[in-house]
């Protein structure tokens, strides 16, 4: 698909031909056949078409529809829901800022619950230096289109929403399946994910063989203090 981009076919273009042996949740279409006035989401759920942009930003949404179709059209399904409930508001509601960002920067994780421990608690020295032979057994999938655009041009404080995923699935569509039936409005307005520096996962990238690279706390920051509680 990128080499047809780089040939001079539109992202859309692209985008629909590799759907062609499958049956397609959505037809890609320029960003100009969008009514002017409508909400991104509610034109994709009227339409089946997906507004899409020239540039890596709209055609790693693309990929995305094409790997996860599921989970995706789920995503969709939901915040028109929550328009429906809401209307457009100038500020994003706690469900609809929870489902931007999984849809724009989720990782999925399955492993060891000793890892996912020291992610959320973010104990980084355990999670990549005390531990670090157990990232052999973790499925670690970057889902977000933002994320995987950021780290066209990897810096060291990019950081995924990271997301427990079921136990190892076979298949990116077994993964798929199961991610959209999980997926609730109510769900992600908890915003029940952990951050992870994406560079420091181990085997990613050159520089984190070194346990000094984990030691630059303005990306492995420390864990936010407890709110103390109400004396009252």
């Amino acid at each position: 698909m990128a080499e047809q981009v780089l040939a001079g076919r539109s992202c859309a273009e692209a985008l629909n031909a590799a759907w062609a042996p499958q049956p397609t949740p959505v037809r890609f279409v320029p960003q100009g056949e969008m009514p002017p006035g409508m909400a991104y989401e509610s034109y994709i759920f009227n339409s089946n078409q997906c507004p899409t942009r020239e540039g890596l930003h709209d055609f790693f949404n693309g990929l995305a529809w094409l790997a996860f179709p599921q989970t995706k059209r789920r995503l969709n399904h939901l915040h028109v829901a929550q328009i429906a409930q809401t209307g457009i508001q100038p500020v994003r509601g706690p469900a609809r800022d929870g489902l931007t960002l999984f849809d724009e920067n989720a990782a999925f994780f399955h492993g060891p619950d000793a890892l996912w421990n020291a992610l959320v608690t973010k104990d980084w020295r355990r999670l990549f230096v005390d531990l670090r032979e157990q990232w052999a057994q973790v499925q670690l999938v970057l889902f977000g289109h933002a994320l995987l655009e950021k780290l066209v041009h990897p810096r060291k404080p990019i950081t995924a929403h990271v997301y427990p995923a079921q136990a190892a699935t076979h298949s990116i569509a077994d993964l798929d399946a199961w991610m959209a039936a999980d997926l609730s409005a109510e769900r992600l307005a908890a915003k029940p994910f952990a951050h992870l520096p994406v560079l420091g996962v181990p085997g990613w990238w050159p520089g984190n063989a070194d346990p000094a690279f984990y030691a630059d706390a303005s990306v492995f920051r420390a864990p936010r203090p407890a709110p103390m509680a109400s004396t009252v």
